[in-house]
């Protein structure tokens, strides 16, 4: 028996033509469903890039403890569980965060790996002098500035040693996993993962995928700032184009893979799974990006494909519900592996054999964001309340960001905490979080959808028995997860115990939002969500707040824009906060 896994990140559900008919170029994915089982009821667990593979290695979930990390010495690791019964796994991915701090204990739980270099901002290339001139940057503020720098220059640094497609990292990470698959074409017991960064951004596209779009190598650099003030719908188009490309692209090389299991019969024994850890918002909601905005599901409802040998079910779709974690289990289970005690995912087969449901709910989410849930019919977003940020904690063994050690002042109040059981009796640290993000997500208040009968999400509903419903699931879901019990304080679900309660918070929320924004109109959406933040930035300080309100009801001749508000930080904030200000400001002032 063996196990292919293709595995492409952000990878947009409703831009492939298996889920929605539009005008991406993707054969093979059409061709990947008529010979597997599609999900159409498919989800992420923890968000982004690294949370989702600790959720793909240990089968459950990573946000509710912590933020981006390595995976932990206690964690059960599924390819490190394969290799300790035999099964041979290996590894090829192009994806950069593997060799980053807060990614690197995954790689070595496998037998052997192989590392393509380039993607992104990859520490490849040395260039001292770098000549590119990076424009925009300054719409984020000097903070945001020197987040996307290092990475830009880097980047197109070293895309000068990748003039051609051949020398493209999604050509070498293919090739890579064709290879081994030529080598092991008669092996059994083994399972590989081909993992390709790419459609992630930076959207860096060989010539002839954008010929097919009618767009050039001039036109957009390939970043997405996730913040805008100036985007046409000319370069709206262009970036979609682009993005469009880069799909066409993946769906290419993934079809090497299927001539591969075809020209050596491999459908008889051989598992397909073909997954993303996340989408991405490219202009949907007025959005660009992810991570700093509500998890709608064009980021969380995810494309999923799969292949059973033994089932020999294909060409057809499911609606029974699944997400990350269950794709661990699902492959231990393939091989007649027990499932560690601790996993929490279930394998997909029930689901395949016979239409078996395996969840009444799931969670999904980023650390000290949103917290939702779906049951498949609804989604629900719970948003942090304000003044309780101060709560939320991080447990963690190996404290590390996404790329550097935790500081020695974030390390300063950490305690041992023994209260967990998948830490196998060893206590963890203990942190209070200082996720400058926390504060931001506060503003979007919660949100219920039926996604059923509203795929877009574009009518949030006022339905306080039904929010009850899905608070007190998603009570059960966290007590099944040993969620820390600041979560509930964070998220106020410690006081809700009644319709009631939720009709109450309902009313706070929108006498809150009419004072603070009564007497003021706004240009459009993302200059008020840049007050709302604003306003949020300043609650420590009352008078500035007074200010603030009062200074643009007196221009509130013309609706309030972006600039306005970039304007009043500039006269009014301290020189020496400015950079930290603008930099959130304009992660909220999006246009489209």
């Amino acid at each position: 028996m063996r196990v292919i896994q293709v595995m492409f990140d952000t990878l947009k559900r409703n831009y492939l033509t298996p889920y929605e008919m539009n005008d991406v170029y993707t054969p093979n994915f059409e061709r990947l469903a008529k010979k597997t089982v599609r999900f159409d009821n498919f989800f992420a667990g923890s968000l982004p890039c690294m949370p989702a593979r600790r959720d793909l290695h240990t089968g459950r979930y990573n946000f509710l403890h912590r933020g981006w990390g390595p995976i932990e010495p206690f964690d059960d690791s599924m390819p490190e569980i394969l290799k300790q019964h035999g099964i041979y796994t290996h590894l090829v991915t192009d994806h950069k965060h593997y060799w980053r701090d807060g990614g690197a204990t995954y790689h070595p739980r496998y037998s052997s790996y192989e590392f393509i270099r380039g993607q992104e901002g990859d520490s490849w290339k040395g260039m001292v002098n770098k000549p590119f001139q990076l424009k925009d940057l300054d719409k984020l503020g000097e903070e945001g500035a020197s987040r996307k720098f290092t990475s830009m220059s880097q980047d197109f640094v070293n895309r000068t040693y990748m003039p051609e497609e051949k020398d493209h990292m999604m050509y070498r990470t293919f090739d890579a996993g064709l290879e081994f698959l030529q080598t092991n074409v008669d092996a059994d017991d083994w399972f590989l993962q081909i993992e390709s960064f790419d459609p992630h951004e930076p959207f860096f596209v060989p010539k002839k995928y954008l010929d097919m779009y009618d767009v050039t190598e001039d036109e957009f650099n390939g970043w997405l700032l996730y913040s805008y003030d100036d985007f046409s719908p000319e370069k709206i188009d262009i970036i979609k184009k682009y993005y469009k490309a880069l799909i066409t692209m993946c769906d290419v090389y993934l079809g090497k893979v299927l001539d591969f299991m075809d020209e050596h019969n491999m459908w008889e024994d051989t598992m397909l799974i073909v997954n993303t850890d996340h989408g991405l918002l490219l202009g949907e909601h007025e959005w660009w990006g992810k991570n700093i905005m509500p998890v709608y599901n064009e980021i969380a409802h995810l494309p999923f494909f799969i292949w059973y040998p033994q089932l020999e079910r294909k060409g057809e779709a499911v609606s029974q519900l699944a997400q990350t974690i269950d794709i661990p289990a699902t492959i231990l289970d393939f091989f007649e592996i027990d499932l560690p005690k601790d996993m929490k995912g279930r394998p997909l087969r029930d689901i395949v054999e016979s239409d078996q449901p395996i969840h009444d709910a799931v969670l999904f989410g980023y650390f000290g964001s949103n917290l939702n849930i779906t049951d498949g019919e609804y989604v629900y977003m719970r948003a942090p309340v304000p003044e309780q940020e101060h709560v939320l904690k991080e447990y963690t063994l190996s404290p590390m960001r996404i790329n550097r050690r935790f500081t020695l002042d974030e390390l300063k109040d950490a305690k041992l905490n023994d209260s967990f059981s998948f830490t196998k009796g060893i206590g963890v640290l203990e942190l209070p979080s200082q996720d400058i993000m926390a504060k931001n997500y506060q503003r979007f208040g919660h949100k219920l959808f039926n996604y059923q009968e509203d795929p877009q999400q574009l009518h949030a509903l006022l339905d306080a028995e039904k929010e009850f419903k899905m608070i007190e699931m998603m009570k059960r879901l966290l007590r099944e997860n040993e969620a820390p019990s600041s979560l509930y304080t964070y998220f106020g679900l410690d006081k809700i115990n009644s319709v009631d309660d939720v009709k109450k918070e309902h009313d706070q929320f929108n006498k809150f939002k009419k004072a603070v924004c009564e007497d003021l109109s706004f240009c459009n959406s993302g200059a008020k969500e840049g007050y709302l933040t604003l306003y949020e930035l300043l609650k420590d300080n009352e008078e500035q707040q007074n200010k603030l309100k009062e200074d643009l009801v007196k221009q509130n001749a013309e609706a309030i824009d972006c600039s306005s508000l970039i304007a009043w930080v500039q006269k009014n904030i301290p020189s020496a906060d400015q950079s930290f200000v603008l930099y959130q400001l304009n992660l909220s002032m999006r246009t489209s």
